[in-house]
């Protein structure tokens, strides 16, 4: 089933002769479940794309289209709902609340979402599966970088989103625990059935995923590549 299809997205910034054509008509379509890296070098455009794709930003032109909802057409209440219901975000620096415990951060977009409808037997599984539930009462501080993204993981995974985006989600990470947690992320894909796209400059962990998608200036370049796959070992 398809979750998410891109077409001819455009995307300019700045003016005259300080205008940057970030992304020039791009467009692919991704199936439930698959775990895409998305890879180029530094100012190719990936990450714009991503924040696209996340309604962080807005298309010049084109198309993102997610469980058949263009999201390009929808107002800011209405992307703002949308975004948190069917979008999970896994950042390099992590992004948790300083002042929150891990459960706590964990379920916070939830509460933002269903008020006191917290699936509490879901977040505990979450915690059980990435090994935190013995550090749900601690504080990000207190953990490890390791620690914080698979918080940062389960936070992302915690309302059943349509998509999970990744960028750079091993960057601040330690090549063994860079490992460990790319392991977690196909595990998740493969468990829950979720949509994983990531961006990331390590071409070995690319290689771990279903799918590549490579760009460069702005475009599409060469052939997608297909990865090792479900099931796969993870470098």
């Amino acid at each position: 089933m398809e979750v998410l299809k891109v077409n001819n997205i455009k995307k300019t910034y700045g003016e005259k002769e300080n205008q940057v054509h970030a992304l020039k008509g791009i467009s692919f379509s991704v199936e439930q479940g698959e775990f895409i890296a998305i890879v180029g070098t530094s100012g190719s455009g990936k990450s714009t794309l991503l924040n696209l794709i996340g309604g962080l930003d807005t298309p010049e032109k084109g198309e993102i289209i997610i469980r058949k909802h263009n999201i390009a057409c929808l107002n800011r209440k209405e992307l703002t709902v949308f975004r948190r219901r069917n979008i999970g975000f896994v950042f390099q620096n992590y992004s948790l609340m300083p002042v929150l415990n891990i459960y706590d951060n964990v379920a916070l977009p939830v509460t933002f979402d269903r008020g006191k409808h917290v699936d509490h037997k879901y977040i505990k599984d979450l915690l059980c599966e990435l090994g935190l539930w013995e550090k749900r009462k601690c504080f990000p501080r207190e953990l490890s970088g390791g620690q914080q993204q698979r918080t940062a993981l389960a936070r992302a995974l915690a309302n059943k989103p349509a998509i999970i985006l990744a960028d750079e989600p091993t960057g601040n990470l330690d090549s063994r625990t860079a490992v460990e947690v790319m392991g977690l992320l196909k595990a998740s894909s493969e468990k829950y059935n979720q949509t994983i796209l990531m961006v990331t400059h390590n071409e070995a962990l690319a290689q771990a995923c279903d799918r590549i998608i490579r760009i460069e200036d702005g475009k599409l370049y060469g052939k997608e590549e297909t990865g090792i796959g479900k099931g796969g070992d993870a470098v």
